[in-house]
């Protein structure tokens, strides 16, 4: 059975070591907040399901109104994805911040601009994209059970009460989701 505390802290040392390295590269960042090019128009939110789990928890503390909004965002989130859109993330507030900030995913937490936007997205140090690269297998190291994609389809999966509970079981089940994954471009973690 997962432990999800001993998880999230393996999570968060884990985003912390890549701050650490990251740190001389992103000083020099533009971006702040309400700055939000890369929320609303990159629309490759990739996720880890142990990432999913985590921000599953994060809603489940939200107000009934407001969880039940997201719920809604996040299954257009999906449906547009499926119909290749691009598509902002559906955490991005009003006021262009996100509404789960702490409790956000690797994939924002690498994204950084030394350049303004413009509408051509993030400039982005090599050294930099490729210590995320290395982040990523870490994360999925920690994560063997689960799968990797696109935030609005872990989510989607993670919903699923079959899944979910062989998820927490630890329990490997790729033919569960087969078709799912394959035409999801979902991929296993185990597959390192």
């Amino acid at each position: 059975m997962i432990n999800i505390e001993d998880k999230r802290k393996a999570l968060h040392q884990i985003y912390e070591a890549f701050e650490i390295s990251a740190s001389v590269y992103k000083q020099h960042a533009l971006c702040a907040p309400g700055c939000a090019f890369c929320c609303m128009h990159f629309g490759h939110v990739d996720i880890i399901t142990l990432e999913g789990v985590i921000i599953l928890q994060r809603i489940e503390k939200f107000a009934k109104p407001q969880k039940k909004q997201i719920l809604k965002k996040i299954e257009k989130n999906k449906r547009d994805k499926e119909r290749q859109k691009t598509v902002p993330c559906p955490f991005l507030k009003t006021d262009k911040t996100c509404m789960i900030y702490e409790d956000r995913p690797f994939s924002c937490r690498q994204l950084y601009s030394v350049q303004k936007c413009n509408g051509r997205g993030p400039t982005v140090h090599r050294q930099v994209v490729e210590m995320a690269n290395e982040t990523v297998l870490k994360l999925k190291a920690i994560d063997p059970h689960g799968y990797s994609g696109h935030l609005s389809y872990i989510l989607h999966l993670l919903r699923c009460p079959e899944f979910y509970r062989d998820y927490w079981k630890e329990k490997f089940n790729p033919a569960r989701i087969v078709a799912f994954g394959k035409s999801h471009d979902l991929t296993m973690n185990r597959n390192l």
